[in-house]
């Protein structure tokens, strides 16, 4: 396949994974008014692993989900995951679509000092700079929900979702930056099926907990249209990571990562026709700092790799 084939390939794949990602998040937020967040994770993950079967048995890697090297890695970028699953779903019930869309975008804004401060990565000025524009981005679209009593009071259903939905974009960074730790000596289907399973077997202990725990949702046995909107939960999810993973196969990280804030695009749109939420001024123009902050990392992630890459070849001894 040409090259401006591949990257136009891996493009609408990219963009295909926005859409099934905001359809699922929409969806999490029907389920969420009536079904216990703990049971809606638990969904997302359980029936995700049907389209991720069929995508390994298509490429013939499914032995290849059940070689894992370091458990303990897997665990912990599980409990992780599993953690900001949960809190960024109480996010999307409480908030509305764009705005806990807005809030992730801090994400990968956060792996910048993280990646200096874990795996030692070298981070420059114009880096830090971004990273330091976006968090001003970030403030501002939290800033409506910025009530600390309020908060402590639990009070204003929106201030918790907002400091739910960034405490699941803080859990991300970490779990980007424990993928990074496991890409070195794990598959990429060992990585997402463990994950899958293990946000499975975490929120199933959520059903007993309910019993013992004051406050925490019991699980309902869903009726019909309850049923379908958490198996479509799981197969947007699941379908989502496949045209993901597929997209990065086409094209290059720096290329295709721009195109994640088409979900901002996606949440807008159907956050008005579904729920008939508009995005403040605030979430328009804090998330437009994001925005273009997180492009402005991108670019300057590919700048310095292909510096690498040319400094590997100059130092590379010639034959």
């Amino acid at each position: 396949m040409p090259v401006l084939s591949r990257a136009v390939t891996g493009i609408l794949l990219k963009v295909l994974s926005t859409m099934a990602f905001t359809c699922m998040s929409t969806l999490v937020r029907v389920a969420g008014k009536e079904v216990p967040v703990g049971q809606v994770v638990f969904c997302r993950s359980f029936f995700a692993l049907l389209p991720l079967f069929i995508m390994l048995a298509w490429r013939d890697e499914i032995m290849d989900a059940f070689r894992v090297t370091s458990v303990s890695s897997h665990i912990k970028r599980g409990v992780i995951g599993a953690t900001g699953m949960f809190a960024g779903f109480v996010g999307l019930t409480l908030l509305p679509l764009a705005d806990s869309t807005a809030i992730s975008y801090a994400a990968p804004l956060m792996v910048v000092p993280l990646a200096a401060l874990i795996l030692g990565e070298k981070v420059r000025v114009y880096r830090w700079s971004a990273v330091a524009i976006g968090f001003v981005g970030v403030v501002v679209i939290l800033w409506p929900h910025l009530d600390v009593h309020a908060i402590r009071a639990m009070s204003d259903g929106q201030s918790v979702g907002a400091m739910f939905a960034l405490t699941g974009a803080v859990c991300a960074a970490f779990a980007t930056i424990q993928v990074r730790k496991l890409v070195s000596t794990e598959t990429t289907a060992a990585i997402v099926f463990t994950f899958m399973m293990l946000c499975t077997v975490l929120a199933l202990f959520t059903w007993p907990l309910a019993y013992l725990v004051p406050g925490m949702g019991r699980w309902i046995v869903p009726g019909f249209w309850q049923a379908v909107v958490l198996l479509a939960v799981g197969v947007f999810g699941g379908l989502g990571q496949i045209l993901l993973t597929m997209s990065y196969r086409h094209a290059d990280t720096s290329l295709i990562a721009p195109f994640e804030y088409f979900s901002m695009i996606w949440a807008i749109i159907i956050g008005y026709l579904v729920f008939h939420d508009l995005p403040s001024a605030y979430v328009l123009a804090g998330g437009t700092i994001v925005v273009a902050s997180g492009i402005f990392v991108i670019w300057r992630e590919h700048r310095l790799g292909l510096e690498r890459a040319r400094q590997r070849k100059v130092s590379t001894p010639q034959g």
